[in-house]
């Protein structure tokens, strides 16, 4: 049996899975985030580790026999996050989260010099990764800065804590900055930008080997009968594509959850930095991807659905009428959907979400259409930033909350004029993915290349060639909106 743990932002969940990776049992507890500033946001690690142990016992009560043979445990967790250790161990501050945009002014610091930082990392400096959070906290919280034994991101402070071990893996890595991405190893040139060296970080492995086994204490605790070992996992996305069998070139998939994601793996090192496009080693060795990363996707259908008093179901049910009515769309309001600020291909952390064109006849429906019409033309420039340097992708899947709607996707499928997919998917796809890494520890299974299976398609969507020429036009009108915006953004933040 195997253990894949997803640690998320907003919850922990958990799969236990046999040889033949049926799903036995699943567990899933809430988490919560603080924002104690805007821009800011911060999790308290113990309560990954109070809520990993509550659904480890949930595991053991739905299944007690299969979950005390589990062999090996695979770890998914949020990218970025600074989890900072002193000498003891012990957690220094809370977690400064991959959403958290109060370093914009470090990431200029960070670049600042006599080599270039874009070429050894693949990637632009921005507020959500790891590094500029050190140098905000040294030229902010020195006393902090001063104590910092280990940085480790969330999943992997999570593995210390299981097995004692100071272990990370190539995909999570590529998401701190500090990695050398095409080479898959620290890069003490990097480090040095953030004032730290090869010591201050966790030992480098695959996300499919080994890192330590579990804690006598835990193996006790939970009654297992073998020696568990823990292997490298993945970072949330990258587990999300090995859950639905993305490694191969020709795939992609978009994700529509909280944040909007478009992914796509490439047989080599490939980046464009000037798009903030990511350029992160896939969770396997020898692969890497490309990933454009929006910051609000559906977190603003749900903030619209707030504040307008409407259900989801029912804003979708009323927003997909008001699509299908001929002239309708040509004269909705226009929405940026930057909430939280952007990263592709942007890399603006003062943006911020604003209707544009509200006339006296704007209603509740009208500015929804706007909030999912704004998100997709996200997703469309991170799709572009992307072709910019790779179109080697074909297949595109469609995942995350906002996959469940069949109107939202015929509407990416004619804006983006390509077929998308829709998979059987659960909310436990990055938790399978990592589930499905640990089974590379089962030295019974000798064929490790079935290991890793595409998942079925429930349903597949074409373009409507009647909306296309529509919105294309409203995209373009769109993007010069951000341009304008641009210009004075910065100054509405207080």
């Amino acid at each position: 049996m195997f253990i894949g743990i997803d640690l998320g932002t907003s919850s922990v969940k958990m799969i236990l899975i046999d040889q033949e990776q049926k799903i036995l049992a699943t567990s899933n507890l809430a988490l919560t985030v603080q924002n104690p500033k805007d821009g800011y946001s911060e999790q308290n690690p113990q309560e990954w580790i109070n809520a990993t142990l509550e659904c480890l016992e949930i595991l053991k009560t739905k299944k007690p026999k299969e979950f005390s043979e589990t062999i090996s445990i695979g770890i998914s967790g949020h990218m970025h996050g600074a989890t900072l250790i002193d000498n003891a161990g012990s957690v220094i501050r809370p977690c400064i989260l991959w959403n958290d945009t109060r370093s914009h002014a470090e990431c200029v610091e960070f670049e600042k010099q006599n080599f270039d930082v874009r070429s050894i990392s693949g990637n632009i400096t921005m507020p959500g990764f790891t590094a500029p959070k050190i140098n905000w906290l040294k030229n902010n919280e020195t006393h902090n800065f001063n104590k910092i034994f280990k940085v480790l991101l969330p999943k992997d402070y999570l593995r210390f804590y299981l097995t004692g071990e100071y272990y990370s893996e190539m995909s999570d890595a590529s998401g701190t900055l500090w990695l050398d991405t095409k080479n898959r190893k620290w890069s003490n040139k990097l480090l040095s930008c953030s004032f730290l060296e090869e010591k201050h970080m966790p030992k480098l492995v695959e996300g499919n080997k080994d890192t330590g086994i579990l804690k006598n204490e835990l193996k006790d605790k939970f009654h297992f009968n073998h020696n568990v070992i823990v292997v490298g996992g993945a970072g949330d996305n990258a587990a999300a594509a090995a859950g639905m069998g993305i490694t191969e070139q020709k795939q992609s998939f978009i994700s529509l959850g909280t944040s909007g994601v478009f992914f796509t793996p490439t047989k080599n090192f490939l980046s464009n930095t000037g798009d903030a496009v990511h350029s992160f080693c896939h969770c396997l060795p020898n692969k890497w991807h490309l990933m454009s990363v929006m910051l609000s996707a559906s977190n603003c259908l749900d903030w619209v659905c707030s504040i307008t008093n409407t259900s989801i179901q029912e804003s979708l049910t009323n927003v997909e009428r008001f699509y299908s009515e001929k002239s309708s769309i040509s004269n909705a309001p226009f929405f940026l959907p930057y909430l939280s600020g952007e990263r592709t291909p942007h890399n603006d952390p003062h943006i911020r979400g604003s209707f544009h064109s509200i006339k006296t006849t704007t209603d509740t429906t009208n500015m929804q259409y706007a909030v999912i019409e704004g998100v997709s033309f996200g997703i469309l420039d991170g799709i572009n930033s992307i072709l910019k340097v790779n179109n080697n992708f074909k297949d595109i899947f469609m995942v995350g909350g906002g996959s469940r709607s069949s109107f939202w996707i015929e509407l990416l499928a004619s804006l983006l004029n390509r077929n998308l997919s829709v998979c059987d998917q659960s909310e436990y796809g990055a938790a399978l993915g990592v589930a499905r890494l640990a089974m590379y520890a089962d030295k019974n299974i000798k064929n490790k290349s079935d290991i890793i299976k595409e998942i079925k398609i429930s349903k597949d969507y074409m373009p409507n060639l009647e909306k296309m020429d529509v919105l294309m036009k409203r995209y373009l009108t769109w993007k010069e909106l951000y341009s304008s915006n641009k210009q004075i953004a910065s100054r509405l933040i207080i």
